[in-house]
């Protein structure tokens, strides 16, 4: 591969800073810092993965995406955001084989793959004939255990996280699936620290978390846009 693509350049950030009031801490029988490094922790990560899954989709191969996808069949329809798919749980597992061919005729390995989905696509999953355990060769069905699990080589990943639009009623996602080699990540909190407050008595604690993310085989990714 082109060596440009696998330099991995860290220029993002993400940073929280919270402050406990020394009253509020006589006051509290709780950790109220430990509490709210947490939530600034998951409010981080929510940053970052929303940036992170619409970078992907700009990156994905013309012929891993639209209407027309397939390097070879040019005719598997993932959608586009003029033609979104309509998923139901009559179809949503079609829709999962489809993300897959287009993989398979980029020639991504088997061994390794992933699929993000919204919380919506993933309960039709759980509604459709995979409900049956003895269809999705588990022991329990997917409604007892919630776990989706591999799907067609895929394993499934639930965010709220994918980059959607509104139309009317509907809510239009992208999907992204793809390949690990397709995408690479690192990711580091740099600093962490306590300071006094200069405003008020009390205490800031705060950190910063530098990132970074680049595509590195953008024919080992794919990007459809459905409608739920």
């Amino acid at each position: 591969p082109d060596k440009a693509k696998l330099q991995l350049v860290i220029d993002k950030g993400e940073y929280f800073a919270c402050i406990e009031d020394d009253v509020d801490k006589v006051q509290s029988d709780i950790n109220l810092m430990d509490t709210w490094s947490k939530d600034a922790s998951e409010r981080m990560k929510i940053k970052i993965d929303q940036r992170e899954l619409a970078a992907i989709i700009t990156d994905v191969t013309a012929t891993n995406e639209g209407a027309t996808a397939g390097r070879i069949s040019a005719d598997i329809n993932l959608g586009t955001n003029a033609s979104p798919v309509a998923i139901d749980k009559t179809n949503v597992l079609d829709y999962i084989v489809d993300m897959g061919t287009v993989l398979d005729e980029a020639n991504a390995p088997e061994s390794g793959r992933w699929m993000v989905v919204p919380a919506k696509m993933a309960g039709y999953i759980k509604k459709s004939d995979l409900k049956d355990a003895s269809l999705a060769g588990d022991g329990t069905s997917i409604l007892r255990n919630g776990r989706l699990g591999m799907i067609d080589r895929f394993t499934l990943y639930v965010s709220h996280n994918l980059p959607y639009t509104v139309d009317g009623a509907n809510r239009e996602f992208d999907i992204i699936a793809g390949h690990k080699m397709g995408f690479t990540f690192a990711s580091q909190m740099t600093e962490m620290e306590t300071i006094r407050s200069e405003s008020t008595f009390g205490n800031i604690v705060r950190g910063l978390q530098v990132y970074g993310y680049q595509t590195v085989k953008p024919e080992a990714l794919a990007h459809g846009v459905v409608t739920i």
